[in-house]
């Protein structure tokens, strides 16, 4: 049985949208909002932990889940981490990465600052503004001899060229990791996103597609990076009181690892809410002008976890903000990312204030990037709702004799 981690009967909807004045929503609708557990299921694991009495320091719910995690994206090695960001420190680390890394400037801001806490230098790509990805025709150009990795994001679940990446990469002899919060139980192909690069790295914060609380997963094939890491998240013990390595605590606790397993359960019908839901704001918005929904190709998996919208002012009649600012007032708490882009967010920006790198498309996509509520919170009707809303604002303007 699945039950709502944070049950609310969907939103109730006012009788029309055409009253500006009264939110069409009684709640707010959030993006990232925890997807369904079953309560049951994680009561009886923390049972099981508090049993057994160890509650941490790679406990069996630890190592079932980076079983699990290992098997379903198909590969030797997953570490549990206390959450992504430790974890890209700790890959960063564990791969000898100095001087500079290449970033794409488009993404969380917890990309570039995992490489500047660790004193590496960010530096900023931009990116295809198709994908949303790193564009890899301009990776060579920022090539260094301090260049010594390379950090590409699967933004929105959508995988990067990786095969380019790599070739790039595998050229000048520097490192790849990959960024994969967004892209849990996504693919490339056939292939599932978690065995690309010298590994890859996977957020399982309360608002990603599969959470556990708080926590991160670094997967890889390489047994020799899995052992490195693994001394890493833990002091650098080798056992009970063997000390081999520098290290920090970055361990995954049981709690988060129950958490975890249960929501790896119900990953098959939160897969079927977000396609369902998608499906909804696809066929809701085909035909407003100046708004174009990101949709996912196939033969590619995407879990459907943002509902990605790119808007034209030109086309539309009002800037993102504008359309972002007219949902709040109804409760729809729409997300601008990533606003602004990093080489223009401080302390990036500051650091290189006399030459800011022109980076167009990231700047265009910061500007006009509209993440929209999705998950259990909603039904289709909710959906048909926002996107009258979206449809709405348009025509407000025509009836004020606005252009």
């Amino acid at each position: 049985m699945v039950i709502d981690s944070n049950p609310t009967p969907p939103s109730s909807r006012a009788a029309s949208v055409a009253a500006i004045r009264t939110p069409a929503f009684a709640t707010p609708l959030l993006v990232g909002r925890p997807n369904p557990i079953d309560r049951e299921r994680l009561a009886e694991r923390l049972d099981g932990m508090f049993d057994r009495g160890r509650y941490t320091n790679n406990g069996p719910l630890v190592q079932e889940f980076e079983r699990s995690v290992a098997d379903l994206v198909g590969v030797e090695h997953c570490i549990a981490i206390s959450n992504a960001t430790a974890a890209m420190e700790l890959a960063a680390r564990a791969l000898g990465l100095t001087g500079e890394v290449i970033v794409p400037a488009f993404t969380f801001v917890a990309t570039a600052h995992a490489l500047d806490w660790l004193g590496l230098r960010p530096v900023f790509a931009d990116i295809d503004p198709h994908t949303h990805n790193l564009d890899p025709t301009r990776i060579e150009t920022l090539i260094t001899p301090r260049t010594t990795g390379i950090v590409g994001v699967h933004a929105w679940g959508r995988a990067c060229d990786v095969r380019t990446i790599e070739e790039v990469a595998g050229r000048h002899g520097i490192r790849v990791i990959y960024d994969a919060a967004h892209a849990f139980g996504c693919s490339k192909g056939d292939r599932m996103i978690g065995g690309f690069g010298d590994c890859e790295i996977f957020s399982f914060h309360a608002t990603k597609f599969i959470q556990s609380f708080e926590g991160g997963m670094i997967a890889t094939r390489d047994a020799d990076l899995a052992s490195r890491l693994r001394l890493m998240r833990n002091f650098g013990f080798a056992g009970v009181d063997r000390i081999v390595s520098a290290g920090t605590n970055a361990k995954m606790s049981e709690a988060h690892a129950a958490m975890g397993l249960t929501s790896l359960e119900s990953m098959p019908s939160t897969l079927e809410t977000n396609r369902r839901n998608h499906l909804a704001y696809r066929d809701g918005l085909r035909d407003v002008r100046g708004v174009e929904l990101m949709d996912f190709s196939e033969p590619d998996r995407n879990n459907h976890q943002y509902v990605v919208l790119e808007i034209d002012p030109d086309r539309y009649g009002f800037a993102r903000d504008a359309l972002a600012e007219h949902l709040r007032t109804h409760h729809v708490v729409a997300r601008r990312y990533f606003t602004p882009p990093l080489h223009r967010v401080p302390p990036y920006a500051t650091r290189t204030a006399v030459d800011i790198p022109s980076l167009p498309h990231a700047e265009r996509l910061s500007e006009r990037v509209l993440v929209l509520p999705t998950g259990s919170q909603m039904d289709v009707a909710d959906i048909a709702t926002v996107c009258s809303l979206i449809r709405d604002l348009p025509s407000r303007r025509a009836d004020a004799g606005g252009p």
